[in-house]
């Protein structure tokens, strides 16, 4: 029993050092203020931006947390085998005191509860707060999530008035086994306002911090954005609960950046997009509970070069892959020919990754929809994806993504398209969760794509206030049969599909 217990989990860095030694539960609580001298300041270390899980898969999962102030993350996690306290990372300025800890060696199929604190330099216990996260099952259990995108944007912020961003509490009440944030988790380009006068006259009301009332250009005020959404009770409460995998879209940094682009906006004193990006992509990985261990090319200090593009492994009955489209070897530039969205190496790791899954569905979550008419020639590496499945007999894959700030369901069908050499698929259109809502995009025939169901704004741009918000969710029952639906922002059904596994 005791051997079982020590395999129970195995640590390695998150963002910022070497993992310390490990101790029993019984052991830490005997201390709540551990190694403190006498006469030292008793300055306890608060977590004002909750905490998080994430990538959570059949063995492996990541916790999150941001201090007040420099302390070393500790984590007391519990299952019903026994109980382990890891001391992590330390938490300093260089990541805004943000931290995390790689877990490894879980159990399949489990849950988990873990319990989160800071220790001060001079070794105080501060604040604690509790999440629980369940691994995936790799011997087919049922399970369930859910995905959205599009958070705080437009103008239209956290407004106390509404309780706030309402739609993140109705995901979490369909109690998901994970949550998939399909990008546009901040409007770093949009800033927010203390009011907004919407067209029939009503005032919406936001909560407003500093670093949300202007664009984004320094890395205070990318990080000030992930941490204003982290200020609403209905995002840290379903973070608590529900881990995140986490994607970026271009709002993260600009409205369709691409790699070499100089903006051509007044708002900016920083207009190369290089620059911007990168801080962007830097605040972005701090505040996300992504895991490190799954990513390569990262510097001494942790964090990736580019590579955010990863697949999580969801037991016999599902495998996730994340993609990214605003990698650097690609371009949204509609003057470039053809324009990348994925470039060649993400390209060739989503076809290889895909064949080789035995999961029962495939399902691939992207930054935007495939259909959606734009700069020529950026479908040309989801034919050769397309077609890949097709050649090696890949079935039950289906797409999801968010974007366009409305909620749709694709069919694609080589009989309507104009390249033809793929076998028919689902998409789900998800968004926005917290953003203006908008109409419905035009859509390109080559893939033949049919709008079985979309549910749109009244109006351009209408407020969250108008009930045009939306998440997608997905169940697999115990023999593979996949339940797909689009919800609206108080989780009731707008439109739902069974699909049997092929």
């Amino acid at each position: 029993m005791q051997a079982n217990r020590r395999r129970l989990l195995t640590t390695s860095v998150g963002a910022l050092g070497a993992v310390g030694a490990t101790t029993t539960g019984a052991r830490a609580a005997r201390s709540p203020v551990l190694g403190q001298a006498p006469g030292q300041t008793r300055r306890r270390i608060t977590l004002p931006s909750g905490v998080q899980s994430g990538d959570v898969t059949t063995h492996q999962a990541v916790l999150w947390a941001r201090a007040s102030g420099e302390g070393r993350l500790v984590a007391r996690v519990a299952d019903d085998r026994g109980v382990r306290t890891i001391r992590g990372p330390l938490a300093t300025s260089a990541t805004d005191f943000t931290a995390r800890l790689d877990l490894a060696g879980l159990a399949s199929g489990r849950e988990y509860d873990a319990t989160l604190w800071f220790e001060s330099p001079a070794g105080v216990h501060g604040e604690a707060q509790h999440l629980t996260f369940r691994t995936a099952d790799r011997y087919g259990a049922a399970t369930s999530f859910v995905w959205s995108g599009n958070t705080c944007g437009q103008g239209w912020g956290i407004n106390p008035d509404l309780g706030g961003l309402t739609a993140y509490d109705a995901m979490r009440r369909t109690e998901p086994d994970f949550f998939v944030h399909c990008g546009r988790s901040v409007y770093s380009d949009s800033p927010i306002a203390e009011t907004v006068t919407e067209p029939d006259g009503q005032v919406w009301r936001n909560l407003v911090v500093p670093e949300v009332v202007k664009v984004a250009e320094s890395m205070a005020e990318f990080r000030g954005r992930h941490r204003y959404n982290l200020m609403d009770d209905n995002v840290r409460r379903m973070a608590a609960e529900v881990p995140i995998i986490a994607q970026w879209d271009d709002h993260e940094t600009h409205h369709g950046w691409w790699p070499g682009r100089v903006l051509d906006d007044s708002r900016y004193t920083e207009q190369r997009v290089d620059v911007l990006a990168a801080r962007a992509r830097r605040a972005w990985q701090e505040y996300q509970p992504i895991s490190t261990a799954a990513v390569h090319g990262r510097g001494r200090d942790g964090f990736a070069a580019a590579r955010i593009y990863r697949k999580i492994d969801r037991g016999r009955h599902l495998d996730l892959f994340c993609l990214d489209m605003r990698i650097p070897d690609g371009s949204q530039d509609q003057d470039a020919e053809p324009t990348p969205i994925l470039g060649a190496a993400q390209t060739a790791w989503l076809i290889r990754e895909v064949v080789r899954s035995p999961a029962t569905w495939k399902v691939i979550s992207g930054d935007l929809p495939l259909g959606l008419v734009g700069p020529a020639g950026r479908e040309s590496e989801i034919a050769q994806a397309l077609k890949a499945f097709r050649d090696h007999g890949v079935r039950n894959v289906v797409w999801i993504t968010a974007d366009v700030h409305y909620c749709a369901a694709h069919h694609y069908r080589p009989e309507r398209a104009t390249f033809t050499d793929f076998e028919p698929f689902w998409e789900i259109v998800a968004g926005p969760i917290a953003a203006g809502t908008f109409g419905p995009r035009e859509l390109h025939p080559t893939f033949g794509p049919e709008v079985v169901f979309g549910k749109y704004a009244d109006y351009p741009n209408q407020s969250p206030r108008h009930g045009n918000q939306f998440f997608g969710h997905a169940a697999i029952d115990n023999d593979g049969e996949l339940t797909l639906s689009l919800r609206n922002a108080v989780g009731s059904v707008l439109w739902s599909k069974q699909l049997a596994p092929d």
